[in-house]
């Protein structure tokens, strides 16, 4: 059984929209696209997923700053795995895994803002 990554259906839907954006015009696809995508862009905009932005916030105001590094990577070139690792004057608050670099910084600060919260309500 093949599974598909999200990378590569992502690439597969834009293909399509792209494809039919070609063939239909703008006017007769905007629509459907904007339709099947209501829920998610609407999810997006409440709920931002930038969890290295509001980490670096918080920080911020303590007159911090957090850094990332790869701890780790591995797999074949086409199928990689990241390990990031967001440091405090090289203090670990965060460690987090992804498939991007990007993914498992964003995954670091997340872990990193839950450490935060415990911090504060301990």
């Amino acid at each position: 059984m093949l599974i598909a990554s999200d990378r590569i259906l992502a690439s597969i839907c834009e293909a399509i929209i792209g494809a039919t954006y070609l063939a239909f015009g703008f006017e007769r696809v905007a629509p459907a696209v904007v339709y099947a995508f209501a829920e998610q862009v609407e999810e997006a905009l409440e709920h931002p997923v930038d969890y290295k932005s509001v980490l670096q916030e918080r920080l911020a105001r303590r007159a911090q700053v957090v850094a990332y590094r790869i701890d780790d990577e591995a797999g074949p070139p086409h199928d990689r795995s990241f390990v990031a690792v967001a440091e405090v004057s090289g203090r670990e608050i965060g460690r987090g895994e992804g498939r991007t670099k990007k993914s498992a910084e964003q995954e670091a600060a997340l872990r990193a803002l839950d450490s935060l919260a415990q911090e504060q309500e301990g």
